[in-house]
């Protein structure tokens, strides 16, 4: 199993801080979820880290027993 952690938004959004998923492929995963957050986690602004390290690209990413995939909203302050 891999895990999926919301942040900040996303995590309201999800319904949930993480979420325990089967290990494969980050696309089939993702289009597993409900519709309406996968569509917020491929948003333009969202940011990703895999165990901890930023990704610049999504592309072919298969997650792996153990691994953890953060999903990180835009943060705005004031």
């Amino acid at each position: 199993m891999a895990r999926l952690v919301f942040m900040g938004r996303l995590e309201d959004v999800a319904g949930t801080g993480e979420l325990a998923v089967e290990a494969g492929p980050v696309e089939r995963i993702l289009a597993a979820l409900d519709p309406a957050l996968a569509v917020e986690l491929l948003g333009e602004k969202v940011r990703m880290a895999l165990n901890g390290r930023l990704l610049t690209d999504m592309g072919g990413v298969v997650l792996g027993d153990g691994d953890e995939l953060a999903f990180l909203p835009p943060v705005s302050g004031g």
